[in-house]
């Protein structure tokens, strides 16, 4: 395929892309997070396989990558961890030693 192909099978996939997740409602959004980060886990082994076995450019490439993916992946179970506490009843705030309810 030339560059032009290339070119327009991205802009197209963005732009799909972009469509499909902002139909997502808000309840579904933290489970297909989760999915995501799950699959880009799968993604990322094989990546450091890949990157195991080459060397020169393609190694400082293929590390470069490994590390930006784990930075997306972890960045990702973050988000999905505080979301999760979002749904979390908030508990009412205990009065410390010092505060004596007054007679």
């Amino acid at each position: 395929m030339d560059g032009v192909g290339l070119l327009t099978v991205f802009v197209l996939s963005v732009f799909i892309g972009f469509e499909v997740i902002s139909k997502v409602s808000t309840t579904l959004h933290t489970p297909l997070m989760s999915g995501a980060n799950a699959i880009h886990g799968v993604i990322l082994v094989g990546a450091i396989i890949v990157t195991g076995q080459a060397d020169g450019l393609e190694l400082v490439l293929g590390l470069i990558a490994v590390v930006l993916a784990t930075v997306n992946m972890v960045g990702g179970f973050v988000v999905t961890d505080r979301m999760l506490q979002m749904f979390k009843p908030r508990q009412a705030p205990r009065a410390s030693s010092d505060e004596r309810p007054k007679a």
